[in-house]
This record gives structure tokens, sequence and C-alpha cells, in this order.
């Protein structure tokens, strides 16, 4: 399905300004579709004045849809739709006519241009299904009435409000509770769920005849509630313009939109939203993160410690094997440690492991016989892993490298390790490489005994379900060691 830019750019003389303020129509346009108990559709021009091209398309929340197919990209020829065409050209909204059938449905279409600034640059299609139209209550009455006044304002260029725009991603929708406000700022009629938000406020009475901003301040106290300016603006309707506001448990977004048929206010719409649920939701997802956050951090202070106690007994063991051993350990916990200080940081359960690939190869020179002759050095990115793939591939790369500093240098030795990590396709490759003196004639992967290369292999297989291979480098030379791991990734 092609988008408002792709359409505008190939078939209308549109300029980027021209698409801003569409986008901001669009952005909106839900209010009045739910007001109007009508589907939207957003006609442009053709360039060469052939018809109009579907841009945007919007259903209401509050009833039928007139339009069962999504018509985003079809084109109408002038005359087809007279309509149309007399909204462009007479630059006003047009009423008359009789109702269409589509797949058995009657349907009332009303054309309203678009104006920017001293032109019309699109005409926005209201359909109703009159199926589902019945004797107006006084709710659907005000909802008509307001659609009407930000219709009329669509079409003298004053909607979209120019200015700030909600910052709220769970700004407050028609159903959500809907009020509407004269020009001195009294309720002239508040909806069923508008009522229902005051009264969790504490008040129990009808709102009409009340003036909000006052009712609010009596209401909420003023630390839970934005500054008198903001407070002042959007209840009494003067802006366009959100604000949220709590009391004793509860949490409330009001949105204004200013009303100008005719150019000067005579209200306002007021959406309101109760997010009490929702601001709690996120009140017990912030202590989740802080609490898991904390135990990251706990458990990597305990397995410092035993890599402290660990490295105090090894310097007390008097057999240097024992003590080797004891000392491939302390690194081991170590990179398990290092793991778990970045989870205690971060946002969420997955870390950036490039930042924990170079800190363990620093951790694995610096605490090695070679020192500084040799250097780590990694090319391309692991990218982001989740805690549990972070904590094995951490071990599986401490044990890689400790091995080629180990086996593949001697004291003075100077050399150089590199760890290239690329992403492809849903999977993870790894390869570290070193120039160090090789492996042994004759070595196999499959008959290995070795304790770090064991453990290396069932992380590998079992904990990361990934292939590793070992062998020399490519092109084969009588020096260095090569290690492939491909595993897969989310």
């Amino acid at each position: 399905m092609p988008t408002l830019d792709e359409l505008a750019k190939a078939h209308t003389e549109l300029d980027a300004a021209d698409l801003l303020w569409l986008q901001r129509l669009m952005a909106d346009w839900q209010i009045i579709a739910d007001l109007s108990f009508a589907d939207l559709v957003l006609w442009l021009p053709d360039r060469e004045g052939k018809g109009f091209w579907a841009g945007g398309q919007m259903r209401p929340t509050t009833g039928p849809t007139a339009l069962l197919d999504d018509v985003i990209g079809t084109f109408v020829p002038v005359n087809r739709r007279p309509m149309l065409d007399m909204a462009l050209a007479q630059e006003r909204v047009i009423r008359e006519g009789d109702p269409e059938w589509r797949d058995d449905v009657p349907v009332r279409v009303e054309t309203i241009p678009v104006r920017r600034e001293d032109r019309v640059i699109a005409v926005v299609a209201r359909n109703t299904n009159l199926l589902g139209v019945r004797t107006p209550s006084r709710l659907e009455l005000s909802y008509l009435q307001t659609a009407a006044d930000l219709t009329q304002m669509i079409s003298r260029g004053l909607f979209p409000e120019v200015g700030e725009r909600s910052d709220h991603a769970d700004t407050p929708r028609v159903g959500d509770g809907f009020i509407r406000v004269g020009v001195t700022g009294l309720v002239t009629y508040a909806s069923p769920n508008a009522l229902s938000v005051y009264r969790r406020l504490g008040h129990a009475e009808d709102l009409t005849g009340h003036r909000l901003t006052d009712l609010t301040r009596e209401l909420v106290p003023p630390r839970r509630r934005p500054d008198e300016e903001t407070l002042s603006a959007v209840l009494g309707g003067h802006v366009h313009k959100d604000a949220e506001i709590s009391g004793d448990g509860v949490a409330l977004i009001a949105r204004s939109i200013p009303l100008r048929p005719q150019g000067e206010r005579i209200g306002a719409l007021i959406l309101l939203r109760d997010v009490t649920d929702l601001r709690r939701r996120d009140r017990e997802l912030v202590t989740k993160d802080a609490t898991i956050r904390e135990i990251h951090h706990r458990v990597k202070n305990n397995l410092q410690t035993v890599a402290a106690l660990l490295r105090l007994q090894a310097r007390r063991m008097d057999t240097p094997d024992a003590k080797a051993a004891l000392e491939e350990a302390v690194r081991r916990v170590g990179s398990i440690a290092i793991v778990h200080e970045t989870l205690s940081q971060a946002v969420e359960e997955h870390v950036d492991f490039d930042e924990i690939s170079d800190r363990l190869g620093r951790m694995v020179t610096d605490v090695s016989a070679v020192g500084e002759t040799v250097r780590v050095v990694r090319s391309g990115s692991f990218g982001v892993l989740s805690s549990e793939a972070a904590t094995a591939l951490a071990m599986v790369v401490t044990e890689l490298l400790q091995n080629a500093v180990e086996h593949g240098y001697s004291s003075g030795d100077d050399g150089r390790i590199t760890v290239e990590a690329r992403r492809l396709v849903g999977r993870l490759h790894i390869t570290i490489e070193d120039d160090g003196r090789g492996l042994p004639e004759g070595f196999s992967l499959d008959g290995q005994v070795n304790l770090g290369l064991s453990i290396v292999r069932t992380l590998v297989e079992s904990e990361l379900e990934g292939v590793l291979t070992m062998g020399a480098t490519h092109p084969p030379s009588t020096r260095g060691t090569r290690v492939d791991i491909d595993v897969p990734v989310d």
C-alpha cells in the first residue's frame, strides 16, 4: 500500500509544507471520524487535473464503517464523483447530493476542502453509513455539532492547529471522555465517561454549568496539577494542548482543541482519559526494572567476593598446578561478573556485548604473563544480546582468549589477537585469530581433554546451540590459530 508521501510525489504538485500540513491533519483526524460516526478519505488532486488519488483513510470507532475495503492508492477521474470536484473548485463544504449505495449500504457523502494558507491542497470525503443512523441522543448531537465545527475549521485553514503537539503517547480519544465548554470555560455538555472521570476525582454532580478550571482546582491539590497557566489554558479551552492531572490515587490526561468555525473562538472540545491504571503499571515496571538491576548488582558483588576468596586461596597454594587452577577459576568468575555489572546498568535484560568483549580482552592480557606485549583488537560488532546468551558467550570468549595468550606466546613475545564479529541473517559469526605459535601437530578438537576447551565446546554447542571449529589460520601458515563460532541470535 503506497504512503502519502509516495502518492504525492508521483501524482501531485504538493510541496513539503503541504505534506506536513496533511500529516498533521491525519494525526488528529481519528477525532473527526469518531465525532462524525463516519469514514474519512483524504483525496489528493492529480497534478494534471485528471482526478483525485486516495492518500489516506480513517474508520470510526463510534459507529459502523461505510467503506469495507481499503481505498488508499485508488484513482477517481474527474466527474466520477462530482462532490469532490465541487469542493475543490468552490472551496467550501459540499453536503448536497443523494445517498450513494455501496455494497447494499446507503452512504451519505460530504466533501470538505483542506485549506492551507490561501489555497485548497486536498479534499476530505466524509462517508456516513446510514444504516447506523437513528434518532440522535444528546451525546450524539454534541458529537455531530463539534464535528461540524472542526470541518468548517479545516475548510478555512484553521485546523490542524499550528503549534504544540501532544507529547503523550496515550492521548485521549473521543470515547474516553468528551466535554464541550463555552467561550467563558463553562461546561455545556459532558459525556458519561467524562462524568465518571470527575467522579473518581471526587465530584459526584453533573459537570454542566461548572467552570472546569475552577472545579479542578477545588478537587486536585496544587502539587498534583500542572502550573496555573497550563491548567487554565487547557481546561479553559484556550490552546490546542494537553496536560496530565493527578488526584489522590487518580491520574487523567486532558486535551483541549479550541473551536473556531468562523475564525473567532466559540468554545472548545476537551477530551479526557483516565490513565490511573496505566500510571500504576508504569510505576510497577519502573520498580521491577530497578529490582532486577539491583539483583544483577548484588550478583556481581558476590561473584567478585568469590573471585577474591579464590585469589587469596591461590596465593597460599604451594603446588603450581593447584595455584594455576584457582587462578583460572578466578578469571572465569570474573568474566561472568562483568556481564552482571553491565546488566546492572542496563534498562532492559539485554546488553551491548561489544563493551563486554573489550573488557574481557583487557582482563585476559592484564593478568597474563605476556602483559602488554600482546594486544587484543576487536573488529565488527556483536550487537545486543540477551543476558543468557551474553553470560555464556563471555565465558567462551574469555576461555579462547586465555587459551591463545597462554599457549600461543611466551613472555616478552609481541602479538596480536583479533576478535571479529559479524551478524548476518539471524546469526552471529565470531572469529578469534592469533599470530602465535600455532596448534600442535595432529591437533583435533574432538580429542581434547583440556578443561577450558571442554567448557567452550559445551557452551557453544549446548547453551548457544551453535557450531565451533578450530584450526590453523587462513591461508594456512606455520604460525597462528583460528577459532570460528557460529550461533543463532534474535
